[in-house]
């Protein structure tokens, strides 16, 4: 069990929101309220910004009460683009994780993955553009099938679509244009899907995603039982170091800090090629660095008060 004993925090954990992801974050709010609270005084708001005043009401709280820190618990959307962290830079309050710019970048897998490129980082070919300027003839001749068909700024897969024939192209760019203006065509690769959590400057265990999917979608990640994970992931030591390297550079290179998630899948010649980096994983009982932290040793309650405890130390310099 963690105790820091000597220190308390009195933490606000914001979770739900208004995104398509918020009854994920609304699972991770309250799997984290319930980590923090064994050793910090912790209140937690079901926030939203779009048609309820909560988030406003909550911040007020937060400057009210004397809270030390947010524990931003959220997924997707204005929660983790950059939109509630400049809200809570502005009010004065620190919190847990990225900060605007990182987190803005992190969102959109465009500019990520052309800064993976200028700095060397192995990516999938892919290309971006709106809906009517993404087609088959496009796909084929710049990336080929089959491929990858996703809005730029979404996560948990959602809108995203694996596409093996020409023919399927238009339902795929419709589904993903539902949730995004910007479309991203992504070569899809096939071998085995890694994800390697940052904890502060460290990196944990690199976990192996098995899902009985095709992909690792929205019912493999949430639903138990869906998906087989094996940490650490049964790969070459010399692999191991190399994604562990790979990942680090990421979380440098896009200026993420506290905890992030990099993930990567292997190529036919096993090479690691790096997707995305998720500024604000999942804390729920399936997610992967809970999963990753318990093999290093770090129960869920350490680890969100790690977490909680990067983010004080910026208390006052923000």
């Amino acid at each position: 069990m963690y105790n820091r004993g000597y220190f308390l925090m009195k933490i606000a954990v914001f979770m739900g929101g208004s995104s398509e992801e918020r009854e994920v974050s609304l699972m991770s709010g309250k799997a984290v309220y319930e980590g923090l609270k064994k050793n910090h005084e912790t209140t937690l708001f079901d926030i939203e910004w779009i048609g309820k005043d909560t988030l406003l009401t909550a911040i007020d709280e937060v400057l009210k009460n004397g809270i030390d820190i947010v524990f931003i618990a959220l997924h997707g959307g204005l929660g983790e683009n950059g939109g509630i962290q400049g809200v809570l830079e502005a009010s004065g309050i620190t919190y847990t994780g990225s900060g605007i710019t990182a987190s803005a970048i992190a969102m959109n897998k465009d500019i990520t993955k052309s800064l993976f490129t200028q700095h060397s980082i192995p990516t999938a070919s892919w290309f971006t553009g709106t809906s009517d300027i993404i087609d088959s003839s496009r796909i084929k001749s710049e990336i080929g099938y089959p491929c990858v068909i996703k809005p730029v700024d979404q996560g948990s897969t959602i809108g995203l679509s694996v596409v093996r024939e020409p023919h399927d192209v238009n339902t795929a760019i419709e589904k993903a244009a539902a949730y995004g203006e910007m479309i991203m065509a992504e070569k899809y690769i096939q071998g085995k899907e890694l994800s390697v959590p940052i904890l502060g400057d460290t990196s944990l265990p690199v976990i192996e995603i098995r899902p009985s999917h095709e992909i690792y979608d929205y019912e493999c990640k949430y639903k138990p039982g869906m998906t087989e994970y094996f940490v650490p992931a049964p790969i070459p030591d010399t692999l191991t170091s190399e994604i562990n390297s790979l990942a680090l550079k990421v979380f440098n290179v896009l200026g993420l800090r506290d905890i992030a998630r990099i993930d990567f899948r292997l190529d036919e010649n096993d090479r690691p090629l790096c997707f995305e980096a998720n500024t604000l994983p999942g804390m729920t009982a399936t997610s992967l660095v809970p999963k990753s932290a318990a093999k290093k040793g770090i129960d869920f309650p350490e680890l969100v008060s790690k977490i909680a405890e990067f983010a004080y130390q910026r208390k006052g310099i923000q």
